[in-house]
């Protein structure tokens, strides 16, 4: 049904996710994230509520084992949830409840923290982190490489249908907020696509936001 990765650079101290599903939009309910704070994905049996509380939690102080115990406390179906998160020093957390669809699977590598369920494999968990930990260059290339080493290893039991990569940095909004909703086919190599369209204009967006005077042409009829 669901595989993800949560991530952290070290070197920029960025934090992002990257997911994919066989449901639809899946880029709209598990990932969250919030600048200096962390990055929290919640899927299996979807409660979007999760998010915002584990980060509430990081937020005020916690580490990410406790804001995730803090936060599963007052949450009455546990067994059905599966949680993973990365706070902005890198230190982890995961959870999977004991009625996790199909084939599951959580680990916590170096700077993330991979899980799944409905998978074709538990090592598709393994090839998930093991891409992340072995990819050079910026976060979400990273994050996309991870995605794509753990489709190879087998992905899910069925097909994927949706994905989504977002990255926030020292701003107040993303950095990068990509998502394939729904696509009969491939939606993991289309998210692909629509990062290699998007990152030679990234640092573009960034400027036109923080200083409009100094950004480049915007491309469009009655741009001068």
């Amino acid at each position: 049904m669901t595989f993800s990765i949560v991530g952290r650079c070290a070197e920029t101290g960025q934090l992002g996710i990257a997911i994919s599903s066989s449901s639809i939009a899946v880029g709209a309910r598990c990932p969250w994230l919030r600048p200096g704070v962390g990055a929290v994905v919640t899927q299996n049996i979807t409660l979007p509520a999760l998010g915002p509380q584990v980060l509430e939690h990081m937020e005020s102080g916690l580490e990410p084992t406790q804001a995730l115990e803090r936060t599963l406390i007052h949450n009455g179906f546990n067994p059905f949830r599966q949680l993973s998160a990365i706070d902005h020093l890198g230190r982890t957390a995961h959870f999977t409840g004991s009625e996790t669809l199909g084939t599951h699977r959580a680990l916590a590598g170096e700077q993330c923290v991979g899980a799944g369920n409905l998978l074709a494999s538990a090592s598709v968990i393994e090839a998930l982190v093991h891409g992340f930990e072995t990819t050079c260059g910026q976060l979400a290339d990273r994050l996309l490489a991870a995605l794509q080493a753990a489709l190879a290893a087998g992905g899910e039991a069925g097909p994927v249908h949706s994905a989504a990569l977002v990255v926030v940095g020292e701003l107040t909004w993303p950095i990068v907020d990509l998502r394939i909703d729904w696509a009969a086919q491939d939606p993991i190599g289309q998210l692909a696509l629509l990062w290699a369209a998007y990152r030679p204009q990234m640092d573009d967006y960034i400027l036109r936001a923080l200083d409009p005077a100094k950004a480049p042409s915007y491309g469009v009829p009655g741009d001068k």
